[in-house]
């Protein structure tokens, strides 16, 4: 940038988005004014600006400014006021966003990576589906461009983690450690083991962030083995309970039921004894107890993490 103007003429759009403009004096006050006229703010050139303490609040609408598409590289906006700001499609690339009021900001589609977030208020914030570095990782057509993207996205899953706990924002700080731990996995070679059992991890329990995961994988491992042993038979007290096609519709219904009973205390490890499994029902219901003790200790340890944040 050249030297500062000498007057404080207004800003025409051009010279908004110019990015070689002049430097202007007292830049905050004037994006403030520029804001209160209502029009888009679209395609603005902010790199390393001092916006420290900017106030774009909106405050006689109930919907809030917009600053979209615009290039906020380096800028200073520690305490600003950006509640309801419309920053969409933003680069907010290793901006000073420290202490700033972020409520209800609009920031889907940003480059967040290196994002200083220490002490902004981030609660309601609109972060996108899908961070920037993640959309564009997935469209990348080499793999080392994606990976590079996925570690970039992992970086600010992390910062974006990590600014949740600070602020005792807990469930929003398990979401993006999901997320964090997926672009991890996605760096991993597509056929490694690595890759797999950690994808294996998500579809169990979000990688201990969804314990109601936890509970339907059990549910299906109980109707599963419940089926099987609704073929396979059981016994009870010398009586063989399997399907019989040659039964009625409702025999048939009450051996399902007894099956899923079975089913229900092999998984949990009960085993009071009034069935017993045959032939093949023996191997399944072995392998089913084992399953069963497996994912409730995971059971535990999932719900025990998220009750005692």
């Amino acid at each position: 940038m050249l030297n500062p103007k000498e007057n404080q003429a207004i800003l025409s759009e051009k010279d908004w988005q110019n990015p070689v403009r002049e430097a202007v004096q007292d830049i905050r006050s004037q994006l403030e004014e520029r804001a209160k006229t209502n029009v888009p703010m679209e395609g603005f050139s902010l790199p390393k600006e001092d916006l420290s303490g900017v106030n774009l609040v909106n405050r006689t609408s109930k919907t809030g400014y917009k600053l979209v598409n615009s290039d906020l590289y380096r800028a200073n906006l520690e305490n600003a006021h950006l509640f309801m700001l419309d920053l969409s499609g933003s680069s907010l690339m290793k901006a000073n966003l420290r202490n700033a009021n972020l409520h209800y900001a609009n920031l889907e589609g940003c480059n967040l990576l290196g994002v200083n977030l220490k002490g902004a208020k981030i609660e309601h914030v609109n972060w996108g589906e899908l961070i920037n570095q993640e959309q564009q990782a997935k469209a990348a057509k080499s793999r080392d461009n994606q990976i590079d993207l996925y570690q970039q996205a992992e970086e600010i899953y992390r910062n974006l983690r990590q600014t949740a706990e600070h602020q005792g924002l807990f469930e929003f700080a398990g979401h993006f450690f999901q997320k964090e731990m997926t672009m991890r996995r996605r760096q991993l070679p597509r056929l490694s083991f690595k890759r797999n059992f950690s994808k294996l991890v998500d579809l169990f329990c979000g990688y201990g962030e969804r314990p109601i995961r936890v509970i339907l994988f059990s549910i299906i491992i109980i109707v599963i083995f419940a089926t099987l042993y609704f073929f396979s038979g059981l016994s009870f007290s010398g009586e063989s309970l399997a399907f019989n096609p040659q039964s009625s519709w409702w025999e048939n219904t009450k051996v399902y039921l007894s099956s899923l009973y079975f089913s229900v205390v092999t998984f949990t490890t009960l085993g009071y004894g009034d069935l017993a499994p045959i032939g093949v029902a023996r191997a399944l219901a072995a392998l089913e107890a084992f399953i069963g003790s497996f994912t409730l200790a995971l059971f535990v340890v999932v719900f025990v993490k998220k009750m005692t944040r």
